[in-house]
């Protein structure tokens, strides 16, 4: 197994999206529309004006891991006085390839993007599977996060 890393490509976005949807039946989301088309939009208007970054891990030429960071702004905060915030997603391994050290990889490999971009802060909604992942790499759990549904 020689697992290599690279940046998605819009190439690759029917791939990317097939496992971004594998992800959320995996934790358990609810489908109750088709998300393919809204999930294209997103990545093709923020891949193009820098908003959005993945690192893919590939066994050869098959993609068997993922990584996503969202861009945003907010007013600046003493915790990060830039404002720029990187919002995690779209983490996943192909389960044949999990417990080897490529989420790490990819994470790693995103945080430095975000560094690298001037975020204060990376934030990320985890899954039960991701928690221990986050937490070795340093996350911390905020427990004031909430979220209104409109």
């Amino acid at each position: 197994m020689s697992i290599t890393y690279r940046k998605l490509t819009e190439e690759d976005l029917d791939t990317f999206i097939h496992l971004r949807i594998a992800q959320l039946r995996e934790e358990g989301a609810m489908e109750e529309l088709d998300l393919t088309p809204s999930l294209m939009d997103y990545y093709l208007r923020h891949m193009a004006d820098g908003t959005f970054i993945s690192w893919l891990a590939l066994d050869g030429e098959r993609i068997i891991g993922t990584s996503g960071m969202s861009y945003v702004e907010k007013p600046p905060y003493f915790s990060c006085p830039t404002g720029k915030i990187g919002l995690l997603s779209s983490m996943y391994t192909d389960p044949d390839y999990r417990r080897k050290g490529i989420a790490k990889e990819l994470l790693r490999r995103v945080v430095q993007e975000a560094r690298s971009y001037g975020c204060g802060a990376v934030q990320i909604t985890a899954s039960d599977m991701g928690v221990l992942l986050y937490t070795d790499f340093g996350f911390v759990k905020n427990g004031n996060f909430m979220q209104y549904k409109l």
